[in-house]
């Protein structure tokens, strides 16, 4: 997922955004959208038509599904999770337990790969957080084995720039809803103490809380649980933390943005980003929502798309 606050380019931050709503081979939203640009996505040729893509995958790789995206701390490269991809029809989930790809990808700002590692490692990579260090922070999401036996699943993992496994928290394969166990971890990011927060999970029926460690990947807290109400979430999605310390949580199955301080009190519920899949905050306090999920079924009356607002109070959407 997308978060900060980094000075980045300006058009990288605006194919990170576009990264979390669709694949470059996806065909555009159906339906009506007033506020689309004429020229089309990516420069397009036509209102709704994609343009060419901005990436290009080494050796002619497949386009897999994506997952999180972040950029570098350096402000102009990109991290992502570009799943591994085959011959799953385009629109399509793809996996990676059974692939020799790499999932995890930085890009430099003309689209091409530079580094990438993690094979091996992730049925379904999902989230991803780039430090200040310009570590590398990725969840599973997923689970299952690799052809040799090998399990996957329920875990968060920390790399080096260079994709050195640093830490890892959670048992492969074994989901929980203890101190030390997830259940499909769909986020992390990471405090400027370097406190280390956990969206758990992705799943509806999960343990919908944020679980909280000490920068070394002790325990402190859990805070969250399943519900409707204040405080409580129907999988968590995205996390990000706002320039004043407060953590985002993209409450995306209640159809808000949940809003906590770092020791796990609730302060706040936002409700008109529809069904909120990613959350960028910038640094002046500018908040970026992705919301990929609504349509004529399982949110009528809202569209897939991008939408901004200052951070600091849940004004009108002002960008759309």
């Amino acid at each position: 997922m997308i978060r900060g606050p980094y000075k980045i380019n300006n058009r990288l931050m605006s194919i990170a955004l576009v990264l979390t709503l669709i694949a470059p081979e996806l065909q555009a939203q159906s339906g009506r959208n007033p506020y689309r640009p004429a020229d089309g996505l990516q420069a397009g040729n036509g209102p709704g038509l994609i343009g060419n893509a901005w990436m290009s995958l080494p050796n002619n790789r497949p386009m897999g599904s994506p997952g999180g995206v972040n950029i570098d701390a350096d402000g102009e490269h990109l991290w992502a999770i570009i799943r591994c991809g085959g011959d799953a029809p385009r629109g399509s989930q793809t996996y990676c337990d059974d692939s020799d790809l790499n999932p995890i990808l930085k890009f430099d700002p003309q689209g091409s790969v530079v580094e990438e590692f993690g094979s091996h490692m992730f049925a379904w990579p999902h989230g991803l957080h780039v430090d200040s260090g310009g570590n590398v922070w990725v969840t599973e999401a997923g689970s299952g084995e690799s052809p040799s036996g090998v399990p996957f699943g329920h875990q968060v993992f920390k790399f080096s720039p260079t994709g050195e496994l640093l830490m890892t928290l959670g048992e492969a394969g074994v989901s929980g809803n203890g101190p030390n166990h997830f259940t499909a971890p769909s986020d992390v990011i990471t405090a400027p103490n370097g406190d280390i927060f956990v969206a758990d999970g992705h799943n509806q029926d999960g343990n919908n809380r944020i679980v909280k460690y000490s920068g070394d990947g002790t325990y402190q807290m859990a805070f969250g649980e399943t519900g409707y109400g204040p405080g409580q979430m129907l999988g968590p999605h995205a996390l990000a933390m706002a320039p004043d310390g407060r953590l985002f949580v993209a409450d995306r199955w209640n159809k808000r943005i949940s809003i906590f301080d770092q020791e796990g009190n609730f302060l706040s519920h936002w409700t008109q980003f529809g069904m909120p899949s990613d959350i960028w905050i910038s640094e002046d306090g500018r908040i970026y929502v992705a919301d990929s999920e609504s349509d004529m079924t399982q949110n009528p009356g809202w569209e897939k798309g991008l939408e901004s607002v200052t951070s600091k109070q849940p004004g009108w959407i002002i960008l759309f």
